[in-house]
Formats: structure tokens, C-alpha cells, sequence
């Protein structure tokens, strides 16, 4: 059993609402839903917290082009990622949101402490601004040529090309990526938080076994190199929250984010009296925090994020545990090759323990990346979790329920086979706290390897031909029952799915690491039933190429003033067969009418005459025609069989094609004289 109840407080990373999970992100999310059912099948107090990162440009700008509120567009992408977490068995004790009013408290409180205690400074700073859109461009959303090798379509601060960094003003012929037009210099007055500050705070806190060495030496770089102030402020308009008593001003993103951990704790402990958020996030609080993160990430959590806890007066974290990225078959996921895999879309066709299974096998407590090569993916779950565990299960059941009537004797007597599984759980106990599953895997294997030799080498289906050997077959199957249930509790955190389906069939109650001393003798069992079936390759050949199908499927939306009423640039997509070419339902179609869309800063409502019928469609192009009566008689070319898109503005039943930078370069497609209204386009 385990020592002394500890409380633990878990955060993973919050994702993004601007987007699907992917096997990616799940990466991190089941390394950290594993740890902590460790902790609590071991009888700790351990609470798990996340929400989703819910701030920032990039949702307004997205919610914008779809034609809802941010809000709408938030808690649709919450519930699609709480629907995938879910399917993964990732088991948060709470989930929330960043775009809540305990996260606007919290924030609001912090920013004020740190104000009033001199870390907060300010000043002009000049950057590029859209005048078009009326507001300010991050690095991300300004292009132009590249000042080192001319590339074309580079962003503001980074050549994807020749690799060169810069500064925006740097860029040559800028535009922005949002409204095409070309940015001007201005000055806003800026918030920022005094980071050097904290220097001998960072440097004694991130070398106290906080951070894995690694992460602790690349932190140890930057403070060398010498801490610099960090932007917190955005200016309007902007989705988060207004600083207080600055109008028009509002938080980065990057700083109520994981105040965003705090927020879900506190809303958690609305629900729950025996949780106080003092007691946790308190300065002098005994409790254990944790965060697990990704390596892409650590400067927010291992400089800003324990500076800004210790300026507002609250604890710092326990350890922040930091993973690499995740590859697919040796290489960075790929929509081109399939690999860039949705979390939906493997569950669409494989069981989320396979994954949680395999994770387990290849994560360390190093920063490595991890690769999912999926041919060993299919054999290790075929030979580990089929061949061996449950197989131990399947080859000695089936005895117990004809032979006893489903109720198990006293073991066989077996004692070296009893010590080596009684001896392995305290290191496997011990790699799991420390975060080591490839290591805990490896034994517990290797414990399903010696039940394995044991069941082969004893042979009960051949025992049980001969006359008096039924009792020794009974013994025999009962103690690999046995030895199946302590691989049952060894394996639990990583498959709880499994688990739970194992209890049912051994008859019990959820399992704990208590039980694991536990023998089990006249004990009836339920009957027995396939726990998990093999891989089939094919597959994985399927979910690779719906992964494909998912990205051809995007790129009519990219490459066209779409129903969301913005015109996107997209790279090249996967190659597509051409039945899934010829399923495009492309038509000549005479635009009648052309209008404003009251209301909309780039949609034009089309009413298009395809021939037999009219058609409503909303389209971004509004920049490039501002007359919108000149369109009036034109032919273009029209996908017909998209789906209708239910906008504020309307329903938009289709999609003009258009091509072009933005801004006033854009272009509609229009066939050759002569083509007819609903004539399809070979």
C-alpha cells in the first residue's frame, strides 16, 4: 500500500481553441492522465486540472471568418476536445475554460499585485498596423518578401525558406496576411513585466530539481544571456480580458493562459467544500503541483509563469515536467503522407488504449522525442497486450468456468513465481512516480513473460486429458488468474478501459495498489469474454488514408472565397485519386445579383443562377470589389455540392472559386465565353 496520503494537483498544458486535437497533443494529455492514476490507485489525493486556452488574435480572427462570436466559437471547440479526451480515457477531475470569470478575476488579481509592487512597467512601442482591419499585426500575421534571400511569402519574423530571422520592419514589400493591405508604422503604449527582476529567484529555483537537467541547462542559457522585460499587453481589438483601468488594453494571451490552471482549480473547488484553493495555490502551501508540458513551451513555465507566481504572492510549482515532440514512422507528422493524425480520426478506427498503451512503452523522464512508428505500434500491441497479458486470461479461463463452475482454487504453489511478481511492483511503482512508463512497461512484460512460460510449460489443456489431473489443472489456471490480476493492477493507470473489464470478469470492485497482495481462492468469476483483439494493418492503412481524405477535403475551403467568408492561402494538399476529384460538383455559375452584407467588414452576398436553380452565397471578397454592381452578369465557377454553412448573416449553399494574395488582389475565376449557367466543369 502507499505511505502517507499526499496532495497532489495536476495541470497539463491547455490546448488551443482554435483547432482539433491531434495524436500530438494526446502525447502529453495520457502522460499526465497516467501519472495521476498512479497517484490515485495508490490512494493519493491527487486532482487533475485543465481547460482550454480560449484567447487571443487568431480565435477572433477565426470566429470572424466563420461568421459566429468568439464565445460560439470556443465552446464548440470545447466540446469537440472534451469528446476526444474522454474517448481517451484522459480523466480530468476538471475541465474549463481560460474565457471564464474565475480566470478574469484571477488575472485582473495578479497583474494588480505585481502593478502595485513595481514589476510592472510601460512605454511606447512601434509596430505595424493594419489599416485596413484597424488594428495591430503580430508577427504571424504580416508577409512580404524575405530580406536575406528573397523568398516570397515569408512571415514577419522568420524565413520558412533560408531559415533567417528578423525583425517585421526588415521584411520587404509587407502585407497583411489578414486583409492584404500594407501595414504602417505606429505607436501604442505597452505593458510590461519586469522579468530581470526575478533573476536570482529563476536562477536558484530552476537548478533545485524543479527541471529535468536538460531543460534546467537550456534554462540556465537564457538567464546567462540575461532576462529581458516580456510584452504583456495587447492592443483592441483583441478576445481576453481588458486590463483593469487600461481602456482598450488587454492581457496577452500568454498571461492569463496558465492563470487559466489556478481558474479551473478555484471552479473546481466551487463544486467540491473539501477542496481549498488556498491550501494549494497559497504561499505556504504544503500541497504538490505539477505541470507537464512540452518542450516548446518551457520558457512561459519555467521563467515567466514561476516569476509572476512569486511577484503575486502565491507558491511556485513542484516540478515542471517537460516532453519532446511526437514523429510518425522517423519523421514530423505529415497531412501530405496521412500521419498528421486527429485524435477523432484514429478513434474512428482503433481502440485509444492501443495508444496509451504504446506511449506508455516508449516515454522516459528524458526530453527525447518519441516516435510512432505504426508497424512496431501494430506489433507491440498484438504481442504485448494480446499475445501476452490478456492471453493469460483467454488459455486459463475457460478451464476454471468447465472444470469448477467458474470458481478458482487455491493456487498452485509456486513460490519463485510468487516472489519475482512481489519483488517487481515496488520498482515499477518507483519508475511510474518517476515518470519512467517505458521503463514500468518493460517489467511488467516481463512479468507477463514468466506467467506465459509458466501456463506453456505446465500445459493444462494437455493435463486436463488425463485422468486425475483435473485439481492440478484447477491450481495451475487459478494462479494464472492470479498472476493476470496483479498484471491488471500494474497496468491500470496506462489501461483503465481494460481495467474495468477485467474487474467485471475477475468479479471485483475496482481494483487499488492495495489489492495487489491480495490472492484470490475460492472466488467465483464471471464469464469470460475477448478483453481486446488484435491490429489489424489494414487498419492502420485506413485511418492514413482518411487522415488523407480529411486534408483533401480542406483544400477546396483553402483555395477559395469559401462560406466562412475568407480567402486563404493554403499549401500544396495530398494527392487525390480522381474519383475524389471527380466527386467536386463543379458548375458555371451567373452571378444575378451582387450586395453588401450589412454588418460584414469582407463579405459579399452572391445570388448565383446555376442553371435550374438559384443559389445564396457568401463570399471575402469585398476588398477587391468594392462595387459590388460589377460583378452583376459575370460567370464564375461554383462548387455546388458543398454543404450549406449556417452563418449570423445567413446560410451560404456553396462556394465561388477566387485565387490571390488579398487585400484588393483578388481574383474570380471566370470560364471562357460562351459557357452556360449549371454547365459542369470537366
Amino acid at each position: 500500500m502507499s505511505d502517507t496520503s499526499r496532495q497532489i494537483l495536476v495541470t497539463s498544458a491547455l490546448p488551443y481553441a482554435n483547432g482539433s486535437i491531434h495524436l500530438g497533443h494526446m502525447l502529453e494529455y495520457i502522460q499526465t492522465d497516467i501519472w495521476v492514476r498512479f497517484q490515485k490507485l495508490r490512494g493519493h489525493n491527487a486532482t487533475y486540472v485543465c481547460a482550454d486556452d480560449a484567447h487571443g488574435s487568431a480565435i477572433m480572427l477565426r470566429a470572424e471568418r466563420e461568421g459566429i462570436t468568439a464565445e460560439q466559437l470556443i465552446d464548440g471547440v470545447r466540446a469537440e476536445h472534451m469528446a476526444d479526451f474522454a474517448a481517451f480515457q484522459v480523466d480530468f477531475d476538471n475541465y474549463h475554460s481560460t474565457h471564464s470569470d474565475e480566470n478574469r478575476e484571477l488575472a485582473s488579481m495578479v497583474y494588480t499585485r505585481l502593478r502595485d509592487a513595481g514589476h510592472i512597467a510601460t512605454r511606447p512601442v512601434t509596430q505595424y498596423f493594419d489599416p485596413d482591419k484597424g488594428m495591430f499585426l503580430a508577427d504571424r500575421f504580416i508577409k512580404g518578401t524575405c530580406p536575406k534571400c528573397a523568398a516570397e511569402d515569408q512571415y514577419g519574423d522568420n524565413c520558412e525558406s533560408c531559415g533567417a530571422t528578423y525583425a517585421p520592419t526588415e521584411l520587404k514589400n509587407p502585407r497583411s496576411a489578414i486583409s492584404g493591405a500594407t501595414p504602417v508604422l505606429k505607436e501604442s503604449q505597452h505593458f510590461f513585466f519586469k522579468l530581470p527582476d526575478f533573476d536570482a529567484m529563476l536562477k536558484s529555483w530552476t537548478r533545485s530539481g524543479t527541471l529535468q537537467e536538460s531543460v534546467a541547462n537550456k534554462i540556465a542559457e537564457w538567464l546567462d544571456a540575461g532576462l529581458q522585460e516580456w510584452d504583456i499587453s495587447r492592443d483592441a481589438p483583441y478576445f481576453g480580458f481588458e486590463i483593469p483601468g487600461e481602456p482598450g488594453k488587454y492581457f496577452y494571451v500568454w498571461l492569463d493562459a496558465p492563470i487559466g490552471y489556478m481558474a479551473s482549480f478555484k471552479n473546481l473547488c466551487a463544486k467540491r467544500p473539501e477542496l481549498d484553493f488556498d491550501a494549494y495555490w497559497g504561499k505556504d502551501s504544503s500541497a504538490e503541483l505539477y505541470h507537464f508540458i512540452g518542450k516548446d513551451i518551457v520558457n512561459f513555465h519555467a521563467l515567466f509563469w514561476p516569476a509572476m507566481l512569486e511577484g503575486a504572492g502565491f507558491r511556485k510549482p513542484t516540478a515542471v515536467n517537460v516532453h519532446g515532440y511526437l514523429t510518425v514512422n522517423g519523421q514530423k507528422m505529415s497531412k501530405s503522407r496521412g500521419t498528421f493524425i486527429k485524435a477523432r480520426t484514429y478513434l474512428d478506427h482503433l481502440n485509444p488504449e492501443y495508444l496509451r498503451y504504446y506511449y506508455a512503452s516508449k516515454l522516459g523522464k528524458s526530453v527525447d522525442d518519441l516516435d510512432l512508428n505504426l508497424e512496431d505500434f501494430v506489433q507491440k500491441v498484438n504481442a504485448d497486450l494480446v499475445g501476452k497479458v490478456v492471453n493469460i486470461a483467454s488459455r486459463c479461463a475457460g478451464f476454471i468456468h468447465k472444470g469448477n463452475n467458474g470458481v478458482l482454487s487455491m493456487p498452485a504453489s509456486e513460490p519463485k513465481i510468487w516472489l519475482a511478481f512481489q519483488d517487481a511492483a515496488p520498482s515499477i511503482a518507483e519508475a511510474y512516480e518517476a515518470r519512467d512508463f517505458a521503463r514500468a512497461m518493460r517489467e511488467t512484460m516481463a512479468l507477463a513473460d514468466i506467467a506465459n512460460a509458466y501456463i506453456a510449460d505446465k500445459a493444462p489443456w494437455a493435463l486436463n486429458k488425463q485422468e486425475g489431473k483435473q485439481d492440478e489443472v484447477q491450481a495451475i489456471c487459478s494462479l494464472g488468474i492470479n498472476l493476470f490480476r496483479k498484471l491488471v493492477i500494474l497496468l491500470k493507470p496506462v489501461l483503465p478501459k481494460l481495467a474495468a473489464d477485467a474487474e467485471a470478469f475477475l468479479n471485483e470492485a475496482p481494483l487499488t495498489w492495495g489489492d495487489y497482495d491480495v490472492q484470490l481462492a475460492n472466488h467465483t468469476l464471471n464469464p469470460f469474454s475477448a478483453l481486446l483483439t488484435r491490429i489489424e494493418p489494414a487498419k492502420i492503412d485506413a485511418m492514413i488514408e482518411a487522415s488523407k481524405e480529411d486534408l483533401a477535403a480542406e483544400a477546396p475551403k483553402a483555395a477559395a472565397s469559401s462560406g466562412n467568408g475568407e480567402l486563404v492561402k493554403a499549401p500544396l494538399a495530398a494527392e487525390i485519386n480522381f474519383d475524389a476529384f471527380a466527386a467536386v460538383d463543379l458548375r458555371v455559375a451567373l452571378i444575378e445579383k451582387c450586395e453588401f452584407v450589412e454588418g460584414a467588414d469582407k463579405l459579399l452576398r452572391l445570388t448565383l443562377n446555376i442553371g435550374d436553380a438559384q443559389r445564396n452565397v457568401f463570399s471575402g471578397i469585398k476588398s477587391a470589389y468594392p462595387n459590388p454592381a460589377e460583378l452583376e452578369g459575370r460567370l464564375t465557377l461554383y462548387v455546388a455540392n458543398l454543404a450549406p454553412r449556417k452563418m449570423k448573416f445567413g446560410i451560404s449553399e456553396g462556394m465561388v472559386l477566387a485565387a490571390g494574395p488579398g487585400g484588393q488582389e483578388i481574383f474570380l475565376f471566370s470560364p471562357d465565353n460562351g459557357a452556360k449557367p449549371g454547365q459542369r466543369v470537366m
